[in-house]
């Protein structure tokens, strides 16, 4: 009796490793390794696959990344894990998790995780992260993370972090930071940080901060500080400070700095316009607007109007309103005004 259940089992397993069907070895319902199936097919684990349409069944992954190939059209179901193919279509779902070698196309669901060596496209969740090789597109929530080598499109969000090794668009939320390697654009909220290598244009919100490695425009608003390597252009708000080389728009923190401004500045503590150049000479920058704050530095050309307690500038083709208004390419005796100051000619003008 042993024997026959033992020869049993043998010629069972041999039986699921080649793939039995029925009613034939490609349609109707299989069991097995079977490459090319229409129908509802299990197997424990798939191997070479061709291509699977219908609803497929797996209960682990592939011994070896090449045993992933072949494409699945419609329903993949992991009890626990949904992998051991190139490519899915459809619905995608793993108890532990789901993925693929290229590429998840429809609602792509893993218990712990999903992802892909390639794209990941459609509804994507992952109790823990959502990634993608290449490039990551939809609805994208993972527990922990969500990221992508490439790009990430569309609404996105975790507990912890989303990012981008190129750009990131759309509605993004990261519970502790959002980050893209290139470009940043949409409505971006960050717990802590919002920062992109090269552009961020829309609204930006960082619990801390809020940086771009080049420009930013829109509306960017953080705890502590906005910052750009080149240009801010917009609304930029911080509690403690909004620093770019060129201002734009309006810009509102405790203190702000500047190269070149286009823009109304309120900066309750300081303001600086300019700055030195290689000579240490005052004459490197302009401030173009209006500047309100405690006091106004303007170490290059002031063209617009500073309204302070104290306000300096290097050179002066604008106005001044505080209680000190100091102008120093005025002439002796012009220089420290009271309530007001703008640019007096007369032949000491350029003196220190």
């Amino acid at each position: 009796m042993f024997r026959f259940f033992l020869a049993f089992l043998v010629s069972v397993n041999i039986c699921l490793a080649q793939g039995v069907g029925i009613p034939s070895k490609k349609g109707g319902i299989g069991f097995g390794n079977l490459p090319v199936f229409s129908g509802l097919r299990f197997n424990f684990r798939d191997k070479d696959v061709e291509k699977v349409t219908g609803v497929n069944v797996t209960i682990w992954k592939t011994q070896g990344e090449l045993d992933n190939t072949g494409t699945v059209n419609g329903v993949s179901l992991g009890v626990p894990l949904a992998f051991g193919t190139a490519v899915k279509n459809g619905i995608n779902v793993g108890v532990l998790g789901t993925g693929a070698s290229e590429s998840l196309n429809g609602v792509n669901i893993g218990g712990l995780g999903t992802g892909a060596g390639g794209s990941v496209r459609g509804i994507n969740f992952g109790g823990l992260g959502v990634g993608a090789g290449d490039e990551l597109a939809g609805v994208n929530i993972g527990g922990l993370g969500v990221g992508a080598a490439r790009n990430v499109t569309g609404l996105s969000a975790s507990l912890l972090g989303v990012g981008s090794g190129g750009d990131l668009r759309g509605i993004t939320v990261g519970g502790a930071g959002v980050g893209a390697g290139e470009n940043l654009t949409g409505i971006t909220v960050g717990g802590i940080g919002v920062g992109a290598g090269e552009d961020v244009n829309g609204f930006a919100f960082g619990g801390v901060g809020v940086g771009a490695g080049r420009s930013m425009k829109g509306i960017a608003i953080a705890g502590i500080g906005v910052g750009a390597g080149d240009e801010l252009k917009g609304l930029s708000a911080a509690i403690v400070g909004v620093g770019a080389p060129m201002i734009k728009g309006i810009a509102v923190a405790g203190a702000v700095g500047a190269k070149n401004t286009k823009a109304l500045i309120i900066a309750p503590a300081y303001f600086q316009a300019g700055e030195k150049d290689v000579n240490d000479e005052e004459d490197n920058g302009q401030m173009n607007g209006v500047a309100i704050s405690a006091f106004n530095h303007v170490r290059g050309t002031q063209k617009g109007i500073s309204i302070g307690v104290f306000n300096y500038a290097a050179k002066q083709k604008g106005f001044q309103l505080g209680l000190l208004n100091y102008v120093k390419d005025n002439p002796r005796g012009l220089r420290l005004l009271p309530v007001f100051n703008l640019h007096f000619k007369g032949k000491d003008s350029s003196a220190n």
